[in-house]
């Protein structure tokens, strides 16, 4: 059973950086494709950024594309996902999410996640 933890989130104004972290108990990432999602209070959640097995290669919504980074440390079973120029409609509980996987692909689907992460709430103020 895999486990994942977030931080990092919090109350931030409009034009502020945060960092959310996702700490993994896995024996290595590198068995693992990674995914940040969000859910704004009455919306479904929604694809923000992914990560592949290897770390290699990222894929972003086209609504943070240019705002947001997804990275890892592997020697600490972290995952990252760096938020910048934050506005108000980034605001939602932020999830973590892995799946195990021989392939190279970054994983858009929510439905295609085996584990997922309690959340993270992001509030921006405007």
């Amino acid at each position: 059973q895999v486990h994942l933890v977030e931080s990092g989130g919090g109350l931030v104004q409009a034009g502020d950086s945060l960092t959310l972290s996702c700490a993994a108990s896995v024996r290595t990432l590198s068995s693992y494709a990674m995914g940040w999602f969000r859910q704004a209070p009455g919306k479904d959640r929604e694809f923000v950024a992914a990560l592949n097995r290897w770390g290699g290669s990222t894929s972003y919504a086209d609504s943070v594309k240019g705002r947001v980074a997804i990275s890892r440390d592997s020697g600490k079973n972290t995952v990252y996902l760096q938020l910048s120029s934050l506005k108000a409609e980034d605001t939602a509980v932020y999830y973590c999410a892995a799946r195990e996987t021989s392939t190279t692909t970054t994983f858009r689907s929510e439905f295609v996640y085996e584990y997922w992460g309690q959340g993270t709430q992001v509030t921006v103020s405007s």
